[in-house]
């Protein structure tokens, strides 16, 4: 590996042999018999089955568990090999992630699919029957998600680094019924069972203003300069949530990073306490709606400004996430667009260059025009169709009503850029 691969953390990440190897009788290990005894242990210590009665389903659940220890155990390595050699991430930014079943896809890039098969069958299991047990993610259902799942399963192969940002829709779309020849639709319950894939991160977490108005006032000292701040009408609270993604033939897993929505403050006690019982929890239902749903209806206002709200919210919460990790390498943000490149999949995450500007300005002092060009230098954009109605449209109104400082951020941009002859 020469020294610009190095330097741009591209192809072949340095990761210890010793550490992949070292526990290989006891944790992690690839061999059949490894993968025995790491399925008595998940079914034993972890879902607490007698092996005797356990069911198809916690069988899957166990040796996804299984895998999922050895994904980890790549992960936590290659996040290390990353941070010491800081290495510039791409951040992939979409909608939707249609990423499919991923126990079967895992054995592959693991390399381990006949040693789980031999394993399951020594327990007298059908490993096609376990795979069959695994829920779809309700993350994407369509070519713009499947392509998001593509890109990421290829950066990880190609061991660039890269974070997939997304939203963690709670019921997806829709399951699929027909019905006296008709399609009825159907809620997506895709996580009743949870999913072994998913890592909860409560300590990442950021809140995110929506609504309200802005206050613009001059700094008492210095060089007094003009200060605008946001006071929301609501505050949401976005939550992270990590899936690895594992490329084919290689120890360095990405990450997949979902924002769950959620209030505050979720439980009123004096609502409750007064008899008020639906409103003591009128907080927690608003907030959570955010990200309860993919591509919600937006024929009326109301699902319009549903949409809108999901694509702030998930946009805010990754670039404060992105912000959060280079603030633990470096005191300040003037190098932020060397350590990370942002691809807009599509239009529904575009607001994510008013946000950054937002950001910049006005949460961390910066001046306008070296947050402009750090905005400039940190984005790309990919359109995948010229079809009218896939090109999203907003209203200013409905546009400044949810988040008047971006809207204000985005008028200052395009005011400069018609000023300069654009």
């Amino acid at each position: 590996m020469n020294d610009k691969t190095k330097a741009e953390g591209g192809r072949g990440a340095e990761v210890d042999p010793g550490f992949l190897t070292g526990r290989e009788d006891r944790r992690t290990g690839l061999g059949v018999d490894a993968l025995k005894r790491a399925l008595l242990d998940k079914l034993v210590y972890v879902q607490a089955r007698f092996p005797q009665v356990a069911t198809r389903h916690d069988c899957f659940v166990a040796l996804a568990q299984a895998v999922r220890d050895r994904l980890l155990q790549r992960w936590v390595q290659t996040a290390r090999t990353y941070r010491d050699r800081g290495s510039r991430t791409v951040c992939y930014m979409s909608a939707e992630f249609l990423i499919g079943p991923q126990l079967g896809n895992n054995l592959i890039n693991l390399g381990i699919y006949d040693n789980a098969r031999q394993a399951m069958k020594e327990f007298g299991l059908d490993l096609e029957l376990l795979l069959e047990e695994e829920e779809e993610p309700g993350l994407g259902n369509g070519g713009l998600g499947r392509l998001a799942a593509c890109y990421l399963d290829s950066l990880a192969t190609l061991e660039i680094p890269a974070i997939g940002y997304g939203i963690r829709y709670e019921f997806g779309i829709f399951t699929q019924a027909i019905r006296d020849g008709w399609q009825v639709e159907l809620t997506d319950k895709w996580l009743r069972s949870g999913s072994p894939w998913l890592i909860h991160r409560p300590n990442i977490a950021f809140e995110i203003k929506l609504g309200g108005r802005t206050e613009h006032q001059y700094e008492a000292s210095g060089n007094r300069r003009l200060r605008v701040q946001w006071v929301p009408a609501k505050l949401v609270r976005g939550t992270a949530w990590d899936m690895p993604v594992l490329g084919y033939g290689v120890n360095t897993p990405n990450r997949l990073r979902l924002w769950s929505a959620e209030a505050p403050e979720s439980f009123d006690f004096a609502a409750f306490n007064a008899g008020n019982y639906y409103q003591a929890v009128d907080a927690q239902i608003s907030s959570e709606t955010i990200t309860k749903v993919l591509y919600p209806n937006d024929e009326t206002e109301a699902g319009q400004q549903l949409r809108l709200e999901q694509q702030y919210f998930f946009v805010s919460c990754s670039l404060q996430d992105m912000i959060r990790l280079q603030l633990q390498r470096e005191q300040n943000l003037d190098h932020f667009d060397e350590k990370f490149v942002v691809q807009l999949n599509d239009t529904h995450p575009s607001i994510a260059v008013a946000e950054l500007m937002r950001l910049l300005v006005d949460e961390y002092a910066m001046e306008w025009e070296q947050a402009w060009a750090i905005t400039r230098r940190t984005f790309a954009y990919t359109n995948h169709t010229l079809l009218p109605e896939a090109l999203e449209k907003w209203r200013p109104r409905l546009f400044q009503r949810g988040r008047a400082p971006a809207f204000e951020s985005h008028c200052q941009r395009h005011e400069r850029f018609l000023a300069q002859g654009g």
